[in-house]
């Protein structure tokens, strides 16, 4: 697995462009994250239907083409620098195959942030763009809004990504040991619903896989693994980096289970390393060439993550 193309830092002024490829988006919540991106010296827009909601779907944020046709103009647009995803939820797997991949292609490289269900997103951007992207908080969730540190890492990645070229979580050794690859992953439970779609890469071969997940019950969470292991979609990884379970079976009991599907892939395991569904959420660019240390509780990038 090789690293991915990294698209250019930003700068105070650059444009970004905030479209909601998922649930729909309260109000109050953007106009905040808009606020804060303003803060920043950014010049925010909101894409045409990102306050959209479905007529009969009301967990997606407006029709399928409305949701694609929002991320695709942004993309193609010269003139902006970023898209930022508003949320997660559940959609973006619908609106995947409405994209015109090539013509993304052709409009070049550029920041891509979200997590959540945007992991569907985030496996395309790799395989179809070829385009390192940031696993980050999303502008207009309550991470992004109520979380200083989940908001200074993300600004630092960014606008001075060399500053958080070492990312340090407060995480411990599931499975002790050092290794080299090629940072990915996402939600577990969409990495599993990926399998065998047209945007999903065929396998974690030589990758640094980062898992996490939300209101999964155990048995569901071994379901995803067990479903993934037997794949073969973990063959040959080179280390996994564990992030949060938030409204999942409390992590005593998870853990048990943890172990049991990853310790015999014999590579370093890193757990609770602060990424994902929970406060404080720390920005992993995926497509990165990176050393992850398990014992030290480091992913250490061999560039920054933006040029």
């Amino acid at each position: 697995m090789k690293q991915l193309h990294r698209p250019t830092r930003l700068a105070p002024g650059a444009r970004v462009a905030v479209v909601a490829p998922s649930g729909p988006v309260p109000e109050e919540r953007l106009r905040a994250g808009l606020d804060v991106l303003r803060g920043w010296g950014l010049d925010p827009v909101a894409a045409p239907h990102v306050r959209d909601r479905h007529g009969q779907f009301g967990y997606l944020a407006g029709t399928d083409a409305a949701r694609a046709e929002d991320l695709q103009r942004a993309w193609c647009d010269p003139g902006v620098d970023a898209v930022l995803c508003a949320r997660g939820g559940y959609g973006a797997q619908r609106m995947a195959d409405l994209l015109d991949w090539e013509a993304m292609r052709l409009a070049g490289p550029k920041v891509f942030v979200g997590f959540s269900d945007i992991t569907a997103l985030h496996e395309a951007f790799a395989t179809r763009l070829g385009l390192v992207t940031l696993h980050g908080p999303m502008a207009a969730g309550v991470d992004f809004i109520g979380s200083e540190r989940a908001r200074d890492h993300l600004h630092a990645t960014l606008f001075a990504p060399e500053q958080v070229q070492r990312i340090t979580t407060e995480g411990k050794p599931l499975v002790p040991g050092r290794a080299r690859g090629t940072t990915l992953g996402g939600c577990l439970s969409l990495l599993a619903a990926e399998l065998g779609t047209p945007h999903a890469r065929r396998c974690a071969r030589g990758g640094l896989l980062c898992l996490e997940d939300v209101g999964e019950e155990t048995y569901r969470l071994d379901r995803y693994l067990t479903q993934l292991l037997r794949a073969g979609w973990l063959d040959d990884v080179h280390g996994i980096l564990l992030g949060s379970w938030q409204g999942c079976d409390p992590y005593d009991s998870l853990r048990p289970m943890l172990a049991d599907r990853l310790a015999p892939l014999d590579v370093p395991v890193l757990e609770s390393a602060g990424f994902g569904h929970c406060p404080d959420a720390l920005t992993i660019p995926f497509g990165m060439a990176a050393e992850l240390d398990a014992d030290a509780g480091t992913l250490t990038l061999e560039e920054p993550a933006l040029r």
